[in-house]
């Protein structure tokens, strides 16, 4: 004769129970891959500021003092035609065309030749400044750079410290240039959001 187990169904519907609750615990894991947060936890309740920076960048390719280097070349490039050629700068930035005067950052990344047919630049750099309250912020900067022309426009992608969640433009406008040595001082105006 079978015996009877009445509390089987009991049973099981406990450990359904224990299972269900522990799938939604494991669903609140911090170790997920995403996650939805409130901007408010990441100190975003200021309204958004829009902030205008002014300054000028010093590319040296030439002498002893050179603050772009360049990296690689390509079969391709000669003194005519640099395509494919890559370089990496710490320009300085200061507050006027004079490399002399005050300098309030750096320009740090690389810019490549990326056109046969013109002297176009891909530029991927960050603006890290160091005066006043944006010391130690930085700005993203990545674009197209058509450098003879008056005019040229790259996004800003990002930033740091200050500049978090940071987005606008960098207008570039070359100041100096000097055909001889390809030394250039080129004026920015950076128009950026952020909190």
């Amino acid at each position: 004769m079978a015996e009877n187990h009445p509390k089987l169904p009991c049973t099981a519907a406990f450990l359904l129970t224990l299972f269900s609750l522990i799938s939604s615990l494991a669903a609140l894991e911090p170790n997920t891959f995403s996650r939805h947060l409130s901007p408010s936890s990441l100190g975003l309740k200021k309204k958004e500021k829009l902030s205008h920076l002014h300054f000028y960048f010093h590319d040296i390719v030439a002498g002893e003092n050179a603050t772009a280097v360049r990296v690689a070349k390509a079969k391709t490039t000669t003194e005519t035609s640099p395509f494919g050629a890559v370089a990496v700068i710490d320009d300085p930035l200061t507050v006027s065309p004079d490399i002399g005067s005050k300098m309030v950052g750096k320009a740090q990344g690389i810019y490549a030749l990326t056109s046969k047919t013109e002297a176009s630049l891909l530029m991927a750099y960050n603006f890290a400044f160091m005066e006043g309250k944006y010391n130690g912020s930085s700005l993203g900067v990545m674009g197209r750079n058509p450098v003879f022309s008056a005019v040229r426009e790259m996004p800003v992608i990002g930033g740091s410290g200050v500049f978090r969640f940071a987005r606008g433009y960098a207008e570039a406008r070359t100041h100096a240039f000097d055909l001889k040595t390809g030394n250039a001082v080129v004026e920015y105006n950076v128009y950026v959001f952020h909190y």
